[in-house]
């Protein structure tokens, strides 16, 4: 490891660190525009200037510079602050000040670092340049005039989200940042380039002109669009949630969010169940919390109660339900709404054993009926790491779709999986870390869970220190479910075949609820979506940011997530109305807190007391039909409206229709 000198300070850095990397080893801020840890470098910026002995005397970009034995690093001499207010001038020379109306304001590294290096006038008198405005898309607003040209959102369009769509056009002072052509940046994870900029060219559309920074509530949050369990940080001005914003978590999501994720919170305001209601000549009429109650008290079910979870819903709701219903008699709970009916006798095979960071490392990777650039977007990003930073070779059973990296498709019967091409055979039997993803589409199929497992075991996937086999669960709620019992022998159908007199839906939005038309249903939720359609009382629920809760995502990492807001009018958090509920029914239940509801669920299921991965013994069932037949399929249709708050999110619809649908209806010139 070479040893450098930072301003007189001696350290030894990592062979291959940059003299930035090593300035900061040693505790000295260095100022940057275009280097980000997770980029390729640019060096075009030129912010990051220090002075480095031996060399030639003058200022040298840090970022770009590889450290070496012996270097003198000076970050503060007379050199390094001249050339730096100098970088800092030629920044501005073009740089509109509009401050006060750009929505960077206030976490604009333009802003701080022209306050920390800059020179405090400038000399420039001509008139600054103007750029048209681009179109980007639904999600991203353009003042491109503020450009700096760091060129980080080229970078991450083709880097990390897959699709060159951005890029420069022209020289010098021409040089513009466009997205070719002018049009919506096709990708799920574009709005990560207003994080990345570090101006206000790029700006989020849908949090244009809504708050400034220092106005907002900052709650740290759990994203429930999928099944990654994403780190957020929660935005919020009085009972309004204005943005969500990704935290850094190396294990999790990086430093990444989905556009679902970012914007899909406007949803939580629009098409919201703000109080009970109960079906009176099949008709739904609003109703007081004790008439609400009152009418599930006289179906009088006993044991004959169903509860079934959706996508969205924590934990403590989980567990609650769970024990009210063993209070009546009933195990009957299910969370795999859509019909899925897999063996969840061993956990580790339904479970995304590599871990989401660990995929990186697999050399050779099957895809079984799934489309992980919908289904779980930050895992694909890694997928795609694997990919072009370790070589891996990916392969695909399914229908085809485009995954950002190339993808060796070998056709979409399912029988495949009984008989593998030769060209796959041979990968597997070379790879040192083999790994296999299956998707919800392959779980739906008889047979092919069974015949994963079987070539888990041909392969060896599950060796010293890495096991390959994972499920790719879609439901932020579905890992979490599981390891509380929501799966029922035989899936949802069976319990449907039972006719219970008394359904509970807790937030159950995609199930078919004609399988349940002689059950008396009550919806727990807070959305006026199909499970509110179809119910005949409806409890009015907080939604994710409304509620503390502990997610569990589809890598068995347990999650806590926090309240930001309080819910409107109404309704209450999941828990309370069955802790109330379980009084009038005369089952009351052991809490009368949220903590000490946590406590109870910690001592019933200890896996869930602590925050972190929980490991699962590698004990895969025996016995399973290892022979599917039938096309692999795809669970997700549309990726920007998969659940109740996504499909009441304006900005979602606009996406799903201008990204997805654009081409569907072709417009006449007339029309």
């Amino acid at each position: 490891m070479p040893k450098v000198t930072v301003d007189g300070i001696e350290i030894e850095v990592p062979q291959g660190a940059t003299v930035l990397q090593a300035a900061e080893l040693a505790g000295k801020e260095i100022p940057r525009f275009c280097y980000h840890e997770r980029l390729s470098i640019a060096g075009n910026c030129r912010m990051c200037l220090v002075e480095v002995k031996p060399g030639p005397p003058k200022p040298q970009a840090s970022c770009a510079l590889p450290a070496a034995e012996g270097q003198e690093i000076r970050t503060d001499s007379e050199m390094v602050k001249k050339a730096r207010e100098g970088v800092m001038e030629f920044l501005l020379i073009n740089h509109p000040l509009d401050c006060p109306i750009c929505d960077q304001g206030g976490e604009c590294d333009l802003q701080d670092q022209a306050m920390a290096y800059g020179k405090g006038g400038s000399r420039y008198e001509e008139n600054k340049r103007a750029v048209t405005e681009k179109y980007m898309g639904p999600v991203i607003k353009t003042a491109m005039t503020r450009c700096i040209h760091c060129t980080r959102c080229v970078r991450f369009a083709e880097e990390v989200a897959g699709v060159e769509e951005i890029g420069a056009v022209g020289r010098g002072e021409s040089m513009q940042i466009t997205s070719y052509l002018e049009g919506a940046v096709h990708s799920e994870l574009s709005g990560n380039v207003v994080d990345l900029c570090p101006v206000g060219a790029l700006t989020s559309k849908p949090y244009a002109f809504e708050a400034r920074p220092w106005e907002l509530t900052k709650t740290l949050g759990i994203d429930v669009m999928d099944g990654v369990g994403t780190n957020i940080r929660i935005d919020s001005r009085g009972r309004e949630v204005l943005r969500a914003l990704p935290r850094v978590n190396d294990d999790v999501n990086e430093e990444w969010a989905t556009d679902k994720t970012r914007h899909a919170i406007d949803g939580l305001m629009k098409r919201r169940l703000d109080k009970p209601y109960v079906r009176r000549n099949g008709k739904l009429e609003a109703a007081t919390w004790n008439e609400a109650f009152q009418a599930i008290a006289d179906v009088g079910a006993g044991s004959s109660v169903a509860a079934i979870a959706g996508d969205l819903v924590d934990c403590e709701t989980m567990y609650a339900a769970k024990k009210l219903l063993k209070s009546m008699g009933s195990e009957m709970l299910e969370g795999r709404q859509t019909g899925l009916s897999y063996d969840v006798s061993n956990l580790a095979a339904v479970n995304f054993n590599s871990t989401i960071a660990g995929i990186e490392e697999a050399d050779v990777i099957l895809l079984v009926s799934t489309n992980p650039r919908w289904e779980a977007s930050l895992v694909n990003t890694r997928i795609r790491k694997a990919v072009r930073k370790g070589g891996a070779k990916v392969f695909g059973i399914g229908p085809e779709a485009d995954q950002t990296y190339p993808v060796e498709w070998l056709g979409d019967d399912m029988g495949l999986l009984g008989k593998l091409p030769k060209a796959l055979t041979e990968a597997l039997k070379g790879a040192e870390r083999p790994a296999i993803i299956l998707g919800g589409g392959a779980l739906s199929i008889d047979g092919a869970h069974g015949a994963a497992l079987k070539l888990a075991s041909k392969f060896k996937l599950v060796r010293d220190g890495w096991n390959g086999f994972n499920v790719l669960h879609v439901g932020a709620s579905r890992t979490g479910g599981l390891m509380l019992g929501y799966a029922h022998d035989g899936g949802i159908r069976a319990i449907a075949e039972k006719k219970p007199k008394l359904l509970f839906a807790l937030g159950a939005d995609e199930m078919d609820y004609g399988l349940f038309s002689d059950s008396f249903k009550v919806f727990i939720g807070h959305h006026g979506d199909a499970g509110a359609h179809a119910a005949d009382v409806i409890l009015p629920a907080a939604a994710y940011t409304e509620k503390n809760g502990t997610y569990v995502n589809l890598e068995g990492r347990v999650q806590r997530s926090n309240k930001a807001i309080f819910a409107p009018g109404d309704a209450r958090e999941d828990w309370s109305i069955l802790r109330a509920l379980s009084d009038v029914l005369g089952k009351t239940l052991p809490f009368d807190s949220f903590e000490e509801l946590r406590m109870k669920m910690s001592l019933d299921h200890p896996e869930l007391a602590e925050t972190g991965l929980v490991t699962f013994d590698w004990a895969p069932p025996k016995g399973l039909s290892s022979a599917p037949t039938g096309q692999g399929v795809h669970p997700i249709k549309d990726f920007y409206l998969t659940n109740s708050i996504a499909r009441a999110s304006a900005t979602m619809q606009r996406c799903s229709a201008e990204l997805l649908h654009a081409d569907d209806e072709m417009m006449e010139a007339a029309e």
